[in-house]
Parts: structure tokens; sequence; C-alpha cells
């Protein structure tokens, strides 16, 4: 009987030793036939770059099925017993990556398993855009995706009933000024969506209690950031500028600010070589536009923001300086100098500016 046990034991291992030298012969022999006939070589000799996603938790047979139908390798099969055979399956990460079907099947595997990640595409917004810079920069990344950006900045009442505006309001002076990741297939009302969401996160509960505490809704307090913002090259001169254009309102003054009549001459759309988003050198004649944009025509705030402005320039509108100055006029240099009366304000014009709208 022993005999017997020893016998169908020694015969059992027999069997399953002659599975695995089976099945490694097996997969030797079909990595040889598969490079034999070619199944390794490239699809082709198109060096086209092709963006293709590994989805998070994708096995191997997979990766190799979808490699194979978008073109990119011959054989999803050869594909995953080079994987098995290289011991990487572990090491293909979910992510986007950058191939052509100019590749090899071990050059395919070699992007995948080395984690060479495609980097995703950015979009930074600078403080002071308008969103017609911003779908500007966004068309340069993703062509074509500008204009459903400022569709959905002017005529997305959702969006702007989420920020408390009224049904006519644009999302001008929301998309916070940040750096944000994109992806080919990029849904840009997400991605708007994305923007107005740093915002209502930036401008917290501290922020909202102090422009209430001014007598400012946060459109307005958003409103003048944004004039402040294009004002201001001086970072410093920030909170005296929102002094002054807080002081005329208080007073029933006109704010006679430049950016305002710049916004309102700048050619809308999306921007190109030929048009102007933001005119410089202003003229007489151009403070006689007809705009509600135009504060030297218009008393008050202007309908809505003129650009994005960043939280320096909220919190400066929100923090203005201890100054009763009513006028400002540039130095050339980027700098101001402040006055409390016209008579001083003339003369700092004379002293600092030989003509042009101050």
């Amino acid at each position: 009987m022993k005999r017997l046990i020893a016998a169908a034991l020694g015969l059992g291992i027999c069997v399953v030793a002659a599975a695995v030298v089976y099945s490694v012969l097996g997969h030797a022999l079909d990595l040889t036939r598969a490079t034999l006939t070619g199944l390794d070589a490239p699809v082709s000799d198109d060096t086209t770059p092709v963006v293709f996603r590994v989805e998070p938790g994708q096995s191997a047979g997979d990766i190799g099925a979808a490699l194979e139908k978008r073109g990119l390798i011959r054989s999803s099969r050869l594909f995953r017993l080079l994987v098995e055979r290289d011991g990487v399956a572990g090491r293909l990460a979910a992510g986007e990556y950058d191939l052509s079907p100019s590749m090899s099947t071990p050059e395919v595997i070699a992007v995948l398993a080395g984690g060479r990640v495609r980097p995703k595409p950015m979009l930074t917004v600078p403080e002071g855009w308008r969103a017609e810079e911003i779908a500007w920069q966004l068309d340069t990344i993703l062509p074509g995706r500008g204009q459903e950006l400022l569709a959905i900045v002017y005529d997305d009442a959702e969006l702007a009933a989420s920020l408390g505006l009224g049904p006519d309001a644009s999302l001008e002076g929301f998309l916070f000024p940040d750096t944000y990741e994109l992806s080919e297939d990029q849904d840009v009302r997400a991605l708007v969506k994305k923007m107005v969401g740093q915002f209502e996160r930036r401008f917290d509960p501290a922020r909202r209690d102090a422009a209430a505490s001014l007598g400012l809704s946060i459109r307005e307090a958003v409103t003048l950031a944004s004039i402040v913002e294009r004002e201001a090259a001086v970072p410093r001169e920030r909170p005296l500028i929102a002094a002054v254009y807080l002081n005329r309102l208080a007073a029933g003054m006109r704010l006679q600010a430049d950016p305002t009549v710049q916004y309102a001459l700048g050619t809308p759309g999306v921007p190109s070589p030929g048009k102007a988003l933001w005119p410089h050198d202003l003229t007489l004649k151009d403070l006689e536009v007809a705009s509600p944009y135009n504060t030297y025509q218009q008393t008050g705030l202007p309908p809505g923001p003129i650009c994005n402005p960043g939280l320096a320039a909220l919190d400066a509108v929100l923090h203005p300086a201890a100054s009763d100055a009513l006028y400002f006029v540039g130095r050339g240099d980027g700098t101001h100098v402040f006055a409390r009366t016209m008579d001083e304000h003339l003369a700092n014009i004379r002293q600092y500016q030989s003509s042009g709208p101050n």
C-alpha cells in the first residue's frame, strides 16, 4: 500500500512538473512564434503621437486589448505575454502616455512600465486677465475650446446663480487666477466651475464680512478690486488706490478710472494678433465712448468686473489704506502721486504729465 501511495505521489509531482514545463515552454514558443511572424513589430511607420490612457485597475490584458483596438500594437496576446515575461504587470501605472504606431510592442511596454506618464497640460490664469485672455490661453493649449469657455462665462445662468448673481450677469471677475490642470478631453464647463469654486474658497467668510462692513456686495467688491488690479502697477499702492475709489464713491464722484475705458474699448471675442483687449494711450475722445463701463461718463461702479482680480487686489479693497485722497496721477514709472484736492491734483498733473488724460 505504501508503495502505491508513493507511486501516486510521484506521478502527481511529475504531472505538476510537466504542466509547469509545458506552460513555460508554451509561453516561450508563443513568444518565439510571435517574434518570427513580426507580431512585436510596429504597426506602421506613422510617428504621429497618440495619447493613450491607462485607467486605474486595468489589467495587462485589458491594456493590451485597448492598445490593439487603437492600432498601437499588433497583438494584445503578445503584449500580455511580454508583460508577464518581464514581470512588469504591476508597473503599468494609470495615466496618459504619448505613444505612436511606429513603436514596437517592447517599446510600448517600456514607456508604460517606465512610468513615462504624459505631462498634463496646465492653464495658468494671471491676475488681471479678462475672460477673453483666458480663452486665448486655453485655445493655445486645446485649440477650439476658447469660444466654448466664453459662451459659458457669458451665458451660463446656473453658474451665475450659484454665486448669487442675476440671470444676465457674467462670470467675469470670478474666474480665480491660479494654475489649473487640464486633460485632452477637457470638459470646459467643469474647468470654469473649478475656477469659480476656487474663488468661493478664497473669498472666505471673513472676506465676505469685510465687504459687508464696507456696504459692498460681493459683486461690488470684486468689481472694484478688478479696477484696482488693472490700475495698480506697484503692489504697495493697491490699498491707496482702493481708498481713493472708495472715497470717490462715498462722495458721489465719478471714478474716472482708465482701465474701465480700456475694457469698454477692447475687442470682444477670443483674441488674435489683430485684436487689442487693453488699448493703451487713451485719448480724450476715448474717454467719451458710450458704454456703461466708462466711469468717466457714468457715476458709481460699472455693471460688473472688468477682469479677474487676485487675492491681493481683493484684500486691498476690503482693507483700504487710511487716506482721504480723492485723486492720483501716474509719475511715469508705474507709481502714483496722490492728492486730496483738485488744486493739488492739477499741480501734480502739470508736474508729472505734460498731456493726455490722468
